[in-house]
């Protein structure tokens, strides 16, 4: 059994079934309960359970502090190529895009790796448009090669790979794999993704597990909001990570609730997502598990951000670009590039002494692989 046949039997689930039957007093239940199921946590999604966010944040606070204490990890992407072989409507780097298309060499590997190393940071995350041929397997093994001497912890944010081509670049040093499905509605999933090889929904879907069993430490999912409605994304996505959590109890699971930002093409969020719902879907998914790490990106603002970090975030991005090579070699690259506009532009060490002075410890290092 995978993953996509827990995803079968609850497609045609009726979300809105459930809300219409909820009472006031069921959310007040939920949250005076130390541990909730599957059923409840969708009481926390439902449209009633926004008369309650305060009480839901009291309680996510708690969780977050018991299990995480105040330290936030701190890491940055780190964009190698921006060839691709998808049509996905939503991102800056479809094959359609009139954009400079670029890969790193060895040589610019490195510079940018002696750059963000600079700033302190030793958690880095590689990332690659999706094209098997323009970044082979073999040239994220020779990147991974040279970023090994900079950083302690390498994730991949790669096209979906089989479990053999995961434990190989395990091999190699990476031990984090961030792969996102984007939309859990496969219907929905098939229109947005017009062609290329991400059209393959279950191939994609069951990454992360491939990736958990050629044994990377830590698995990271997400969905991008704004693509389908958030509360059945969010179930998903919820259903998802607690699947990997049981079936992988020696694997860190994290999960990241991105939005849909403004890219070359100018596509639209299908669905709204406000600053209320994001709180929201931090809030529930920090209550139903504790131990969940929750990112945050700069896709979202520097207010919302430091808004949002006390109801469950536990890792954010910091002096990050969305353009390849685009800590060193900046302003070469073009903005139009770039694979999504970030909102918040500070740098690593503006986001740490915000950290501070918010009481939090940033931590730059938490993993070393002997």
């Amino acid at each position: 059994m995978s993953f996509y046949d827990i995803y079968s039997q609850y497609k045609n689930f009726d979300l809105d079934k459930i809300f219409r039957k909820l009472l006031p007093v069921s959310i007040q239940t939920v949250l005076e309960k130390d541990a909730i199921d599957l059923n409840q946590f969708i009481l926390l999604l439902s449209p009633q359970a926004e008369n309650s966010l305060e009480g839901m944040a009291q309680k996510a606070r708690t969780i977050t502090r018991r299990n995480f204490g105040k330290t936030i990890q701190l890491y940055t992407p780190m964009y190698l190529s921006n060839y691709c072989e998808n049509s996905c409507i939503y991102c800056g780097f479809n094959l359609n895009n009139v954009i400079e298309r670029r890969k790193l060499n060895l040589e610019e590997v490195e510079k940018e790796a002696q750059f963000i190393s600079a700033s302190g940071l030793k958690h880095i995350l590689i990332l690659t448009g999706e094209s098997r041929v323009k970044s082979p397997v073999s040239y994220i093994k020779d990147c991974v090669g040279i970023l090994k001497n900079y950083f302690s912890s390498v994730s991949i944010e790669v096209y979906p790979l089989t479990e053999d081509e995961y434990a190989s670049l395990g091999a190699t040093g990476v031990d984090g794999l961030t792969i996102y499905q984007e939309v859990y509605d496969e219907q929905l999933y098939a229109k947005m993704h017009i062609c290329g090889p991400k059209k393959d929904y279950k191939f994609r879907l069951d990454a992360p597990e491939r990736g958990a069993k050629a044994k990377l430490r830590s698995i990271s999912i997400g969905a991008l909001l704004g693509l389908g409605d958030w509360r059945r994304e969010v179930f998903f996505l919820a259903l998802h990570a607690k699947y990997l959590q049981d079936k992988f109890p020696d694997t860190e699971i994290g999960v990241s609730v991105p939005r849909v930002q403004p890219q070359v093409g100018d596509f639209k969020a299908v669905s709204r997502v406000s600053d209320q719902n994001i709180a929201q879907i931090i809030l529930a998914l920090r209550i139903f598990l504790p131990r969940l790490g929750i990112a945050l990106s700069t896709r979202e603002g520097p207010f919302l951000r430091e808004a949002l970090l006390p109801l469950g975030i536990t890792k954010i991005s910091a002096g990050s670009t969305t353009a390849v090579g685009g800590h060193t070699l900046w302003p070469e690259s073009k903005q139009g590039s770039l694979q999504f506009q970030i909102q918040d532009q500070r740098s690593v060490e503006e986001i740490k002494i915000m950290l501070e002075k918010r009481g939090y410890q940033p931590v730059f290092k938490d993993w070393l692989d002997f």
